[in-house]
């Protein structure tokens, strides 16, 4: 599957920071993928029409179980709204036992970043993979 590129539901300030989210989410089994990613476009969606949303990127890799997700935002506050708020909050609680793995980080930038580069943000992600993983050691 192409990568879904970056979308702005909401163009940013020119001067002014945004709060970024990256994360890699891992299911169990080939038989979880589809329902995982049928469950993304919902949140895809509902992510294009999120107050405060400055853009938003998917990847996903079906044949390695693996899903990443890009976004930035007004603030924490945006996004966490955002991840509260139906169908995102529903499809949480519903793919919570397909999850092998999943990791998630978060920065600011200045809004002259954007968009972010899947290459930074993947690094980012390994980072805070390498971090959880000595954190559970």
């Amino acid at each position: 599957m192409p990568t879904l590129p970056w979308t702005v539901p909401n163009p940013p300030p020119p001067h002014g920071t945004a709060f970024v989210m990256a994360s890699r989410f891992e299911v169990r089994t080939l038989k979880d993928v589809p329902r995982f990613f049928l469950r993304s476009l919902a949140a895809w969606k509902q992510v294009r029409s999120a107050p405060g949303a400055y853009g938003a990127s998917l990847i996903a890799q079906p044949a390695r179980c693996v899903f990443y997700t890009l976004s930035a935002w007004q603030d924490r506050d945006a996004l966490y709204a955002y991840a509260r708020t139906e169908p995102h909050r529903g499809i949480m609680t519903s793919l919570r036992s397909t999850m092998r793995a999943s990791t998630f980080t978060f920065w600011e930038v200045d809004t002259t970043g954007l968009p972010i580069t899947w290459d930074d943000a993947r690094r980012r992600l390994t980072e805070q993979a390498r971090t959880d993983a000595a954190g559970d050691a």
